[in-house]
Parts: structure tokens; sequence; C-alpha cells
């Protein structure tokens, strides 16, 4: 593939980017090559160069073969880049190797995509989250941070042995910081489990904005709420999650919740860092699904979101709420494509979609109607009635749906009116099987 060169406005940084391939099933489309440029433009670098190298032979200390490596360095040498990116996956041994080599800083994708959200992070809980991703992905290379490693500290004392290889103690130190950044985002998540409750009892459904980086959310967040969040036409531009109101047809007040966007690979750590925030869109009422119809990755960009969502709902046992799409950005399809897409939403599809430009504000009165549709068939009220005993399945029936009305009777029994899941119906009745449920 040719050079991609890319003409950008001056930052402190220059950087080179190759996107390496291996076979021609993961060989990069011009989508990817895109994605990469956006990246690094969040980054707030010059781009230099950008191209996908064809690695024929993997070379396990530096991944380039010999002459791929000669045109890297020539590369970034004429370009006087100061950064060299390597869009996939670096071993640690081949990031330090790479770096040796080049004479430049080394980021792989999983560290690009940190930079970024170091950058991004704007709350006190995104700076944690984001410094707990950092230091996981910094324990696994140690060997390239440190070049002084094979150095022992001799403990005090007579009885004292060797001491701790720098690298153990190094280890160890970050081990600290990892278990005290755990600890303060599981208050982070105590505190949002309690918030969520607030908003359960209040009787307010929940709706979350889900999708890939760049598809729109935050613009269909600020269209729909009224709100001014940050929203820029780059990867990543939302990383700490907003909640504002917004008044559905006829149900009326509801909270809606912006997320941080996901993308391919999306690195593990991150996703570990981040599940405080992301369960906020797994225990919500409603999921929105908001696609870039007018991206022609658009389908592999939402089986990764799909994928995502699956590996989160199997790590937490939080079972996903029901789903509706918004296929977005209908102001940059052809109209012959946009008539055609209009007439697909309104057939029988999998999963209930919307049309819709955040951008223009077409399709939001539609779009609020399937949202609240969606809400309407996911849910049903029931009526349950409790002896003074039952206080573990009065808190379940606070905890997963909405108290409509808490009757005290003369007898000492409680009788309440719930609006429950239909999923949860069932949970109910095998949790709680001598307890009688009404519709």
């Amino acid at each position: 593939m040719n050079d991609k060169l890319i003409d950008r406005l001056p930052e402190t940084e220059i950087a080179g980017a190759v996107i390496p391939w291996f076979t021609p099933a993961n060989r990069p489309t011009e989508e990817r090559l895109q994605e990469t440029a956006g990246l690094v433009e969040a980054l707030g670098c010059k781009l230099a160069f950008l191209r996908a190298d064809h690695v024929r032979n993997v070379n396990s200390s530096v991944l380039f073969s010999g002459g791929l490596l000669d045109r890297f360095a020539a590369d970034l040498d004429e370009h006087h880049c100061t950064v060299a990116i390597v869009d996939g996956a670096l071993t640690p041994v081949q990031q330090r190797n790479l770096e040796t080599r080049l004479g430049v800083k080394v980021i792989d994708r999983t560290g690009l995509i940190l930079e970024i959200f170091g950058l991004r992070a704007r709350t006190k809980e995104g700076r944690l989250q984001v410094e707990l991703a950092r230091l996981l992905y910094e324990r696994s290379r140690l060997v390239r941070t440190w070049t002084h490693l094979e150095r022992q500290r001799g403990g005090g004392g007579f009885l004292s042995g060797p001491g701790e290889s720098q690298l153990e103690a190094d280890r160890r130190m970050l081990d600290d910081k990892i278990v005290r950044l755990r600890r303060d985002l599981e208050d982070v998540r105590r505190t949002r489990a309690v918030q969520r409750a607030g908003r359960k009892r209040g009787g307010k459904p929940i709706i979350a904005l889900v999708g890939y980086t760049n598809s729109g959310k935050s613009t269909l967040f600020n269209r729909l709420s009224g709100a001014k969040v940050f929203a820029k036409d780059m990867p990543f531009a939302t990383l700490d999650p907003t909640i504002r109101r917004i008044d559905l047809p006829t149900i009326g007040e509801a909270a809606l919740i912006d997320t941080v966007g996901f993308i391919t690979d999306l690195p593990t750590h991150l996703i570990d860092s981040f599940k405080a925030t992301l369960e906020e869109a797994l225990q919500a009422d409603l999921l929105v699904h908001v696609r870039d119809r007018s991206s022609p990755a658009d389908r592999d960009q939402a089986r990764d979101v799909e994928l995502v969502l699956e590996r989160l709902e199997k790590e937490t046992g939080i079972t996903l709420p029901p789903m509706i799409e918004a296929w977005n950005k209908s102001d940059a399809l052809a109209p012959e494509r946009a008539e055609i897409l209009e007439i697909a939403a309104q057939g029988k599809t999998d999963v209930p979609a919307v049309l819709v430009s955040a951008l223009t504000g077409k399709g939001m009165g539609p779009l609020l109607d399937a949202i609240e549709l969606a809400l309407l068939r996911g849910a049903r009220d029931v009526a349950v009635m409790l002896d003074a005993r039952d206080g573990r399945a009065r808190a379940w029936l606070h905890s997963h749906g909405d108290v409509n009305t808490e009757t005290n009777l003369k007898d000492g029994r409680v009788a309440l009116s719930v609006r429950l899941p239909v999923e949860r119906v069932g949970q109910f009745k095998s949790e709680f099987p001598d307890i009688e449920i009404e519709d």
C-alpha cells in the first residue's frame, strides 16, 4: 500500500506511523488507515507519514524484517520524527529494541490509546481509571522501562541476604500503587451504585448511549438533552461519562448517559480499569447503539461494540439490557443510500433501528418514540404482597425494578406495585418461589 502523507498543523511532536499486517485477512483497509491518522491527531502530534507494511517474516526481537526496519528508520530520520507509532501489538522486548534501533520513542496501539485517554481524562474518576490502566500496562513492560534491572540491592544488618532485584522492587512498587487505585475505584463503584439506586427509586428510566468511537454519541447526547458535552470529529472525544435529563413523549423524565466509545482491539487494561464506568451502561434500562452508517467499516465497528458488551456481560455477570440502534450521520449519506436505509429501518430488523442525523436533528422524534416503545416493551407492572419477614425480597425489588407504590397494610404486610424488566420477573420468581407476583 502506498504511503499516505498527511498534512497537519505543526504540533509539539512529529510522528511516523506504520500498521503491520501479516496475512491478507488482516490487511488494513482505508478506514483503518484513517482511524490511525485520527488517533495520532487526537494525541496532538503532526503525522508525517502513515503506511501499512506487510511483515512476511516476523522478527521476534524487533517485529519488522531488516528491509522494512531500515525503511522505517530512514523515513523517521527524513521527516525529523520524534515518535514512532506501530499500530499493532508489540512485546516489551520488541518495543525496547525498536527504541534502541530507531532512536526515538516507540508507541504501540495500546500505548497510543492510553496516551489519548491520559489527555482526555478530566474528572477525578477518569484520571484514576486511566492511571490504573497505565500502571497495569507498565507493569507488564518493566523490561522496557528500566535498564538497570540486573543490579541487586543488599539489605541492612548482618542477617540480610543479597536483597531483592531492582525488577522485583519496581514491580512491588507498582503493585502497591495498583492496589491503592483499585481501592479508590471500588469506592467510586459503590458511589455509582448508590446513585443508580437513587435514580431507580425516583422511577426514572435510564438510557445509555454506546457505540464505536467517533460514531457521534456525544453529538446525539447534546441534541437529545440540550447539554454542551465536548463533541469533536476525533476518536475518544468523550472519556468521562455524563448523565443528563431528557423528556420522553408519554413516560416523561428519563436519565440519559453518554459513555466512552469502543474501538477495534480495545486494550484489555482499559476494559478492566473502566468497568466502574461501563457498568453504568450495563445497568441501564435500555442501550442505544449509535452507529455511523456513513462509514464503510460500519458493520465491523458494530461487531466490535457487541464483542466488548458481551465480554463485559460475562465478566460482570450483569445481563445486558434491551437495545435499539440509532443509525447516525444520515446527512453524510448519498440520497439514494439514505432512502434505502430509511426503508430498512422501518422494516423488521433484528434490533429496532431509526435513521437519524445528530448533526442536523433529523429523526429525533422517531428516535424518542422508539426509545419509549422499547422501554415499555421491556418492562411490565406487577403487584407483590410481602410479609414482614420478606425484607430481602423487598430490597431486591427496589434494586432491580422501579417501585411505583408501596403501601403498609394494617396486618403488617406491604403491598407493592413494581415495574420490572421482563427477564427480572422470572429471576424474582426463581429467587423467591414462595412469594406470589401478579400482573
